[in-house]
């Protein structure tokens, strides 16, 4: 589900809850807009950096592989024409085998968002996809929100209220 427009009353609270999460384990929901903040203002998309790092002024984001300019810009061109929210294409679909060298190349890769001062908190991990099953693959919601969602569309979702 491409969550920056299909973003809806009943996923909209999970969404929110998940973020916060993240934006709690790196000391709250400031330090996390300064990341987007961060990733915004690059030149170049940071998943290209060679070494697998950004850093921005209260923490840093690790990952295990670099990422290439081509493979950014198909996942983009996915991401933006989804309405189904399943990223595992059909068989027989053109771009069939792109698509799946796609999400074979960024699946194993595993980001850490740590930040700088460890009384923030542990920080935390997360992959690009959430893998439901054999033939259905999400994007992971937080991997979308950090690298490619507005910065202001991401502080309105923290800020939905969470009814428990």
């Amino acid at each position: 589900m491409n969550i920056s427009e299909n973003c809806n009353q009943s996923t909209q609270p999970l969404l929110s809850e998940k973020l916060n999460d993240c934006a709690t384990a790196i000391g709250g929901r400031n330090i996390f807009l300064q990341i987007l903040e961060s990733i915004r203002e690059t030149n170049s998309p940071p998943l290209m950096n060679k070494n697998c790092e950004l850093r921005f002024a209260r923490g840093t984001i690790k990952w295990s592989k670099p990422i290439f300019k081509d493979k950014i810009d198909l996942l983009n061109k996915i991401r933006l024409k989804n309405t189904s929210g399943n990223f595992f294409p059909q068989q027989g679909i053109k771009g069939y085998k792109t698509i799946i060298n796609l999400l074979r190349a960024l699946q194993p890769i595993i980001f850490h968002v740590l930040p700088k001062n460890k009384k923030d908190g542990p920080g935390f991990t997360f992959q690009p996809f959430d893998i439901v099953d054999a033939t259905t693959t999400h994007i992971n919601p937080v991997f979308e929100a950090l690298f490619f969602m507005s910065a202001a569309q991401v502080k309105k979702i923290l800020n939905t209220k969470i009814n428990k």
